[in-house]
């Protein structure tokens, strides 16, 4: 029997930053990983403290983000890999109103240092936007890819990483610990993302599917080096292509692309782009979010080893490294989680 303090299970942007702080504070683990892309892998990778349909901050942006922001930067030296890059985000202005709605938000505390005051003339005649663009700051594009396989390595290499379906019937309950084929822990640590309802320790009706869908363009023509937000995104990975998306299916699941989706990114799509374009591929995943638009923190009472790290929706780049310091300092040191993030909550919910 090999014992650790922990077993992780998952390696999506959850189960990376609990693994970080583990490490951190010499704890051992093993992490379980199927190796199948979930929606950490698929998403767009676009690090945004701003909700820029209202031109709102996010959530608790004041901690999050620079957190996350050195945690990051951190990391991507430690795996020496740069899927970390900073980058604006350029969002089209559709009225004067929302021109001067982006003038009002700007000034507010909260917006400090991420919206630009100084809007930006459109100088790219491949992209319609007349009245120019309002420029975010402090933004990124996480390159998911090169995260998750540079971490995926690095695990590797110490030894850390187990490459197999979690066999939930494999796990047991022992002497306040628990122990999974081989491996004796004291707690295991579920970062699932959507791939939780599986779990049958999970209080299902807690969590709620979105599908996301993105389409791949190759655009000669479109020369777009910053994140683009219109109605959608256009995300910029190299060689002439593009990612654009996404759309939202709540309560779906399903992780086959459809063609309701395509049309609905493509019309979007042609109604600020003109420049003639090529579609590559189709993808979709699925977005981890709650009811009250809250992650899922902490262990149900009846199963106390039994952890979950999960519902950070789309904005888990975000909240993700913040939250597992959260969550491990809950653990280790016993500091209480808040009912706002707490799992419990979810008990009292309506399916």
């Amino acid at each position: 029997m090999v014992e650790k303090d922990y077993i992780v299970v998952g390696l999506g942007i959850a189960g990376i930053c609990i693994s970080e702080q583990l490490i951190r504070h010499g704890k051992s683990f093993m992490l379980i990983d199927s190796g199948v892309e979930g929606s950490t892998a698929k998403s767009g990778g676009v690090f945004n403290p701003t909700v820029l349909k209202r031109f709102t901050a996010t959530w608790n942006v004041s901690k999050f983000h620079p957190y996350a922001f050195n945690f990051y930067k951190s990391l991507s030296k430690k795996i020496q890999t740069d899927f970390f890059e900073e980058k604006s985000i350029k969002r089209i202005f559709k009225s004067i109103e929302e021109q001067n709605n982006w003038t009002v938000a700007s000034d507010k505390k909260e917006l400090d240092g991420f919206l630009s005051s100084t809007f930006i003339k459109n100088n790219n005649p491949a992209i319609e936007a007349p009245l120019g663009f309002g420029e975010v700051l402090g933004t990124a594009q996480i390159h998911t890819g090169s995260l998750l396989s540079g971490y995926r390595e690095y695990l590797k290499s110490k030894q850390k990483l187990i490459t197999e379906n979690f066999e939930y019937e494999q796990l047991h309950q022992k002497d306040n610990c628990v122990v999974y084929k081989n491996i004796l822990a004291q707690k295991i640590i579920f970062a699932e993302g959507s791939k939780v309802v599986e779990n049958p320790f999970f209080l299902k009706k807690s969590l709620i599917g979105n599908k996301g869908e993105f389409i791949v363009i190759k655009a000669a023509d479109l020369k777009v080096k910053s994140l683009l937000k219109g109605p959608i995104y256009v995300i910029p990975m190299g060689d002439d292509k593009y990612k654009v998306g996404s759309t939202y299916g709540r309560d779906d699941y399903s992780l086959n692309p459809t063609e309701e989706a395509k049309d609905e990114i493509l019309s979007k799509l042609k109604s600020f782009i003109n420049c003639s374009f090529e579609v590559i591929s189709q993808e979709a995943g699925v977005r981890p979010t709650t009811k009250d638009h809250r992650p899922l923190l902490g262990s149900l009472e009846e199963n106390p080893n039994l952890v979950f790290f999960n519902g950070l929706g789309s904005r888990g780049f975000l909240m993700a490294p913040l939250l597992s310091e959260t969550l491990y300092k809950h653990l280790e040191e016993g500091e209480p989680l808040t009912k706002e993030i707490y799992i419990g909550r979810a008990k009292n919910w309506k399916v």
